[in-house]
């Protein structure tokens, strides 16, 4: 299980939660399995600015993380 911290302090819960969410969020949007949109998720450079912690995306909101995936996958 991958381990994120945030000015020393663990953050993992957090953020394996918000990507939880986020998924959730996808997968019901565009009708496919949890798994599957989890797969393109991963896959994705906004799932690589959410494991990078300084970045500070962790702290958006579910909604705004899938929002920037769907502009990703649009461009």
């Amino acid at each position: 299980m991958p381990h994120y911290t945030y000015k020393n302090q663990d953050i993992t819960i957090d953020i394996l939660m918000k990507i939880e969410h986020v998924v959730r969020i996808l997968a019901e949007k565009h009708g496919k399995s949890f798994d599957e949109m989890l797969q393109q998720f991963y896959a994705s450079k906004t799932f690589a600015a959410l494991k990078k912690t300084e970045s500070c995306m962790w702290a958006e909101s579910a909604e705004f993380i899938a929002d920037d995936f769907e502009r990703e996958k649009n461009a």
